[in-house]
């Protein structure tokens, strides 16, 4: 027989707390069993990729993307690898056709901004990437983006605090409410720089696998378990 349970608790959940998004993780691999791993954890909203990784998977462009939206429903980020604007415009052309969340990367280029606005108008979302100053931002979120992505790592590489220009761009955009430009932090090398663009409150941070798996991490958590395990054996009992 089970324990009652009070009628004025019974399913309840706290209401939703009003204000800004969740922040939103996407996870920056092209390999797909770790995908599907952190997608079945429910830590994954979106994948980015870009021609590195793919060509890691050793596999085609196209059947690798196509089995990543597969697995979420969330952005997939596609790159193109052209730098004129009438090929690049073939190739995200292409590349959305591949599934439906699919988003186009561009580089923050002239070509890729025409690219950008050319396809945004079409209905298509555009991930501007390889971003390292504010003023490239704005740029990005003129011509449509849906994404811009400052790669904070290869800033912190040379001697430039990668997380100022987060914070920079964060500001700009809410000084204008009219840019719907997400702010995605790309570049990540460990957990602090994820913590840190979460308090300056940027929308979305793309994770390579590892880091994502270090966030879990924490010494203190390890010897806690340890502890209320053995204490648990000393009794004998068995929850099933």
């Amino acid at each position: 027989m089970g324990y009652p349970v009070h009628e004025q608790i019974r399913n309840e959940r706290p209401p939703v707390a009003k204000g800004p998004p969740a922040m939103k993780f996407f996870v920056d691999t092209a390999d797909v069993a770790d995908i599907r791993s952190l997608a079945e954890a429910g830590l994954v909203d979106g994948v980015t990729t870009n021609p590195s990784l793919i060509a890691k998977s050793g596999r085609r462009m196209a059947e690798v993307i196509a089995e990543i939206c597969a697995i979420t429903p969330g952005p997939v980020s596609a790159e193109v690898t052209a730098t004129d604007l009438e090929p690049m415009l073939a190739e995200g052309r292409f590349l959305r056709g591949i599934a439906p969340n699919v988003a186009v990367k561009v580089p923050l280029t002239e070509a890729g901004l025409r690219t950008c606005r050319a396809l945004s108008d079409e209905g298509t979302l555009v991930n501007v990437t390889l971003c390292f100053s504010a003023a490239q931002a704005l740029l990005a979120a003129k011509a449509g983006a849906a994404f811009v992505s400052p790669f904070v790592g290869r800033l912190d590489d040379i001697a430039t605090d990668g997380m100022r220009l987060i914070s920079d761009i964060v500001q700009i955009y809410r000084n204008y409410p009219q840019y719907r430009t997400e702010v995605l932090v790309a570049s990540i090398r460990h957990p602090m720089h994820l913590v840190e663009a979460a308090k300056i409150g940027a929308g979305v941070a793309t994770l390579p696998p590892a880091v994502i798996r270090q966030l879990l991490k924490h010494p203190l958590t390890d010897r806690g378990l340890e502890a209320f395990l053995a204490d648990w054996h000393k009794t004998g009992q068995s929850i099933l």
